[in-house]
């Protein structure tokens, strides 16, 4: 699950692995810890590590934040 734009590539993307493990969550799939890691082939290495502690699925991770947003309703 990784996110391109046309300046950079984010080879581990946090918020779809958090979506993925809910996802195993829900069909009794997923350990209660563990760590996605992606991009070392292509030299772009990263991983990012979940965690369910019961009520939610937790993201974490060394970030650089290359994309910003506001949410306005």
């Amino acid at each position: 699950v990784r996110a391109f734009t046309p300046n950079f590539e984010d080879p581990v993307t946090g918020s779809l692995n958090g979506a993925a493990a809910q996802w195993l969550r829900a069909r009794g799939l997923a350990p209660l810890r563990f760590t996605a890691a992606q991009g070392a082939h292509v030299g772009r290495a990263g991983e990012v590590c979940l965690t369910d502690d019961g009520t939610a699925i937790w993201v974490g991770g060394r970030v650089r934040t290359r994309v910003r947003g506001t949410l306005r309703v």
